[in-house]
C-alpha cells in the first residue's frame, strides 16, 4: 500500500476511496485500454506484422506481363515485431511484476501468442499493481510510447511535434503535448503531464 496523495501518472489528487493506490482509476483504465489495443488478431501488434510484407515498386510505367522489383521490408518495423521488440518489452514488465508477486512468467511460444499472454497477464494484475508496484509511472511511459509508435506506423499518424521546456535547474527537457510525464536529467525532478507543460519553453541554446 502506498502513501500517495496524487496519481503518479497524471498527478491528479487521489479521491478518498483511492487512498493506498499509486494511480487514479482513470489512469488505470487508460493503461488497460492501451494494453488491449496491442493484443489479438486485429490489435496493433498483429497489424504491425502486416507492415513487414514487402511491397512492389515499378522502375517505370506499368507494362503487362512484367513485375516490379520487391521493396525491402521496413527494418524498423521488423525490429519491433521480432524477438527483442514489443513482445520482449512487455515480457520484461511481466518479469518485473512477478518479482512483486503480481504475475506469472510466460512459457514462450509464437510472438503473437507471447504478446497476447503478456497483455493478458498485465491486465489481470493491473488493479493489484496499483496497490503494490512502485513504478507504474515508468510502466505507463513505456507502454504509451509503444502504442504511439505502433499507431504512427499502422495508421499513418504523424509523430507528435517535440519541443523543449526549461526545468528550474536550467536543463532543457524534450516533451510533446501527448507526454504523460518526464524526468529532468539535470536534477532528477519528476514531472507529471500537467506540470511539465507548465514549464517555460527552453532557449534553443539551453543544455539538453
Amino acid at each position: 500500500m502506498f502513501d500517495h496523495t496524487a496519481c503518479v501518472i497524471c498527478t491528479s489528487d487521489l479521491w478518498d476511496d483511492e487512498q493506498g493506490r499509486s494511480i487514479c482509476r482513470p489512469c488505470q483504465q487508460r493503461l488497460d485500454t492501451a494494453l488491449r489495443s496491442l493484443a489479438g488478431p486485429s490489435g496493433l501488434y498483429a497489424r504491425l506484422c502486416l507492415r513487414t510484407q514487402p511491397g512492389k515498386r515499378s522502375s517505370g510505367p506499368s507494362v503487362s506481363g512484367t513485375r516490379g522489383s520487391s521493396m525491402p521490408p521496413n527494418e524498423h518495423v521488423l525490429s519491433l515485431v521480432a524477438n527483442g521488440g514489443i513482445a520482449s518489452d512487455l515480457e520484461c514488465w511481466v518479469k518485473d511484476w512477478a518479482s512483486y508477486g503480481l504475475a506469472n512468467i510466460g512459457t514462450g511460444g509464437r510472438l503473437q501468442y507471447r504478446v497476447d499472454e503478456a497483455v493478458r497477464t498485465l491486465r489481470l494484475n493491473l488493479t493489484q499493481a496499483a496497490l503494490r508496484h512502485p513504478a507504474l509511472d515508468e510502466f505507463a511511459r513505456e507502454l504509451y510510447a509503444i502504442v504511439r509508435q505502433c499507431k504512427t506506423i499502422v495508421d499513418g499518424e504523424k509523430a507528435p511535434i517535440r519541443v523543449r521546456v526549461k526545468c528550474p535547474c536550467g536543463t532543457a527537457v524534450p516533451v510533446t503535448l501527448a507526454t504523460d510525464g518526464e524526468t529532468c536529467r539535470g536534477c532528477d525532478t519528476e514531472y507529471g503531464h500537467s506540470d511539465i507543460l507548465r514549464l517555460p519553453l527552453a532557449d534553443r541554446r539551453a543544455a539538453a
